[in-house]
């Protein structure tokens, strides 16, 4: 019953919120006008992210006055850097909303957030080799890979973010995967957390989907990025659940980054050539991309969920790599 109640808790209070803050979005000069490269024709709210902080931190809290067992002694220490963080990157994220800043502040931001989080705990401290051996790394580079890997996730989701409820849904289904991952090791309160946050884009979608009335804006993008990347770790390192489920996001990150080096650009440069909008620039509708990014996503979290060795989910990454490879190479290349 207290999985349920957290579920139905963070989606009622963000679907409430929601439409008040796409009211309150022009009054404070927080919507996103058509450009260049957007797809839709109309301004449109970008407060997504102040909904789904209040669905997700509302649930998260009532958890705490339900029965469940508890078994990590730094749980309260890591939701309070979680908590902590979350409102740098909204902060910054709201005021990109509404001012439209340079890049640098966000980056700067994304990695005060990390920092923060790494200071209460949330780290990764040891990795699982495809052998079943585990490493635990010293705690310089455990900083350091944490630190690359939230700063990272954030900046997945924040790329993602191009089409209507493609950024959310992706997150929500990565949250439903590893919901049933970390219940399925027993940490049943750790397990709340991801499953709050589904709430929350439950509450959120039908206002983000197609045609969309509001937007995650930078604040959202930041929120979701911080959050799961934050929430694979506690609780122990999920970072191959992770990479699976979020394998193609990721992948078309990296060829973007490197893409827009190559180019003499800067890698946040932002322009069409992420694997969403060249499928519609290929003429299929955002709809069909959406869904089918969803579908990819579900597929690859079914495999990290029933795969019963590192050694096959590291055959999955490969197969996922090279098939993204050649969907870019082909899209980059054909006429």
């Amino acid at each position: 019953m207290t999985p349920l109640i957290v579920f139905a808790l963070a989606a009622l209070v963000t679907f409430a919120v929601t439409p008040l803050l796409i009211r309150l979005a022009p009054r404070i000069g927080a919507v996103d006008r058509p450009r260049s490269r957007h797809q839709h024709r109309a301004p449109t709210a970008k407060l997504g992210g102040l909904a789904l902080a209040a669905g997700f931190g509302v649930a998260v809290a009532a958890s705490f006055f339900l029965p469940v067992r508890r078994d990590d002694p730094q749980e309260i220490v890591r939701l309070a850097g979680l908590a902590l963080a979350a409102l740098v990157v909204l902060a910054l994220g709201l005021l990109d909303d509404m001012r439209e800043l340079p890049a640098w502040p966000q980056f700067a931001a994304q990695v005060v957030a990390a920092v923060i989080v790494i200071a209460f705990r949330v780290r990764i401290d040891d990795l699982t080799t495809p052998f079943g051996a585990a490493t635990v790394l010293p705690e310089w580079l455990a900083v350091l890979f944490t630190l690359f890997w939230v700063v990272g996730m954030m900046n997945t989701v924040n790329f993602l973010d191009g089409l209507d409820g493609l950024a959310a849904g992706v997150v929500g289904i990565a949250c439903v995967v590893l919901f049933l991952h970390t219940r399925s090791l027993g940490q049943e309160s750790v397990a709340l957390l991801p499953l709050a946050l589904v709430g929350a884009i439950v509450g959120f979608l039908p206002f983000n989907f197609s045609p969309a009335r509001i937007f995650l804006g930078s604040a959202g993008a930041l929120f979701l990025g911080l959050s799961l990347g934050s929430l694979s770790i506690i609780g122990g390192a999920k970072l191959a659940t992770a990479l699976l489920v979020l394998g193609i996001p990721i992948l078309d990150t990296a060829w973007q980054i490197a893409r827009r080096v190559r180019d003499g650009r800067a890698p946040y440069h932002g322009d069409r050539g992420h694997l969403h909008f060249r499928l519609v620039d290929r003429g299929i509708g955002s709809r069909r991309v959406v869904l089918a990014l969803y579908m990819l996503t579900a597929v690859f979290g079914g495999m990290a969920l029933v795969l019963p060795s590192g050694l096959l989910k590291l055959a999955a990454l490969a197969l996922m790599g090279t098939l993204m490879f050649g969907l870019m190479l082909w899209l980059t290349r054909a006429p």
